[in-house]
């Protein structure tokens, strides 16, 4: 194996990924498979209910950091669960942003410079 080819192999995303984020990947791959089995369905019956090969749902199931969200919302919706998904980063629910964005308001109102001669 040449230098290159070794170099490859050895960046991962789990490497340069927090241990919080690892974790909920595995976590909900995890899930996905409990879901599936409940199901009784084989590894290939739900990847092609959702459009992927068996080796991506592999790497979904092992929680591989590597495997591409939309494979993640395919799966979820074959199984009939992706009604949550576009709630993961709904705006109202982000509490840091909107007190960084109220920080950010004006404290007063300011007049237009404009004067109004309408009595």
């Amino acid at each position: 194996m040449d230098e290159m080819t070794r170099s490859k192999q050895q960046i991962t995303y789990s490497h340069a990924a927090p241990d919080a984020v690892a974790d909920s990947v595995a976590q909900v791959g995890r899930q996905i498979a409990v879901a599936r089995l409940r199901r009784g369905w084989r590894q290939k019956d739900l990847a092609e209910k959702a459009g992927i090969t068996r080796a991506t749902l592999v790497g979904i199931e092992q929680g591989k950091l590597g495997t591409g969200f939309g494979a993640y919302v395919a799966v979820l919706w074959a199984l009939g669960l992706h009604h949550k998904v576009a709630e993961l980063a709904a705006p109202d629910e982000d509490a840091e942003g909107r007190t960084l964005e109220a920080a950010r308001l004006p404290e007063r109102a300011r007049p237009s410079s404009a004067m109004d001669d309408d009595f």
